[in-house]
């Protein structure tokens, strides 16, 4: 059955520029599936063409490809309609199998995604996963999606936050082992965190006054500084800059209890210290549908909260309701602008 979403009232619509990650994944299929519904957004996926129709054949799928040309308004896709701007492989794709030899692809895919955002041909991006190692592999330095394109758009402090529905967790450090969080969270580093995450749930969600939760380092949030001291020497601190400027903050909170119904009634999003410990709280809430969106960046970006399950490639099993919910996100975050 063809879901319909909705647009905004008097909204135009948006172009999204969609880039389909891995080629030996799921990220083609995903996008694909998602392709079938009906979007208040004209579609644009960024990949060989040619990948796309192999993958279309396998699934079963009937879509009806369209080359992009810049210069139009954006229309709205009907369902099985795909816009696409075709990138060519760097060598031949087996489902499921990795080759170095197409990093390079995957990453110019990226490129021009950010540059369709940047000059204006896009609205947003929306991004399906990529795998990290294989492009390590090829000789290039990759630790994900959030850390390269803030590099891309010379952005200094980007924050990695995941939402499942109202359920809104982000991170104050990311990919990082847990032996150096500590050193890692330093008052400067917090202030500039709890600025992004308000002024973006204000620009690209419409939340005029922004209720954030931040998540104490230590269990019992240090227990009064019995164990640890973190949320007395550093948090504690930004948390009161903060407020005496004007942002509505609570905490820092024990991170076992702070997700209880109250509180999550009474929160726009959290502030999690650490990538788990409040990601497992919103991946249970969502696992398979929750949406990852980069903060502080120039452009709108969302992606799926998955990674790139090469088993499932080309198999017909892969679940797309996390790229479903991560378009949905990025026609939102238009719409709120």
């Amino acid at each position: 059955m063809t879901r319909t979403f909705a647009a905004q009232c008097d909204t135009p619509a948006p172009r999204l520029a969609i880039t389909a990650g891995e080629p030996t994944g799921i990220g083609p299929d995903v996008v694909l599936m998602a392709s079938q519904h009906k979007w208040p957004a004209q579609l644009v996926c960024i990949a060989d063409v040619n990948l796309l129709k192999r993958r279309a054949q396998a699934l079963g799928l009937n879509i009806t490809f369209k080359p992009f040309s810049t210069g139009q308004s954006a229309q709205p896709c009907a369902p099985g309609e795909l816009y696409t701007i075709h990138l060519p492989l760097g060598a031949d794709v087996q489902p499921g199998v990795l080759n170095p030899a197409n990093s390079h692809y995957v990453l110019a895919t990226l490129n021009t995604a950010v540059e369709m955002c940047r000059n204006g041909d896009a609205q947003a991006m929306v991004t399906a996963p990529v795998q990290k190692s294989v492009i390590n592999d090829a000789g290039v330095p990759f630790s994900g999606h959030t850390e390269f394109l803030a590099e891309l758009t010379q952005t200094k402090h980007v924050v990695m936050m995941l939402a499942a529905g109202e359920l809104r967790v982000a991170l104050a450090t990311t990919h990082l082992p847990l032996k150096d969080v500590p050193a890692a969270i330093t008052q400067a580093s917090l202030e500039r965190s709890l600025n992004i995450i308000a002024t973006d749930l204000k620009m690209k969600f419409g939340l005029a006054a922004p209720r954030i939760t931040v998540l104490g380092l230590n269990p019992h949030a240090g227990e009064s500084g019995h164990l640890g001291t973190e949320e007395q020497t550093i948090i504690e601190p930004v948390l009161n800059k903060l407020r005496s400027q004007g942002l509505a903050l609570s905490g820092p909170l024990p991170a076992d209890t702070a997700f209880n119904a109250n509180i999550r009634h009474a929160t726009d999003a959290y502030l999690a210290m650490y990538h788990d410990q409040g990601l497992p709280v919103l991946k249970y809430a969502g696992f398979g549908s929750a949406v990852n969106i980069t903060l502080g960046l120039p452009i709108i970006r969302a992606s799926v909260d998955h990674g790139t399950a090469l088993s499932l490639a080309a198999t017909g099993r892969a679940d797309p309701s996390s790229m479903v919910a991560a378009i949905q996100q990025a026609i939102d975050c238009c719409a709120a602008k």
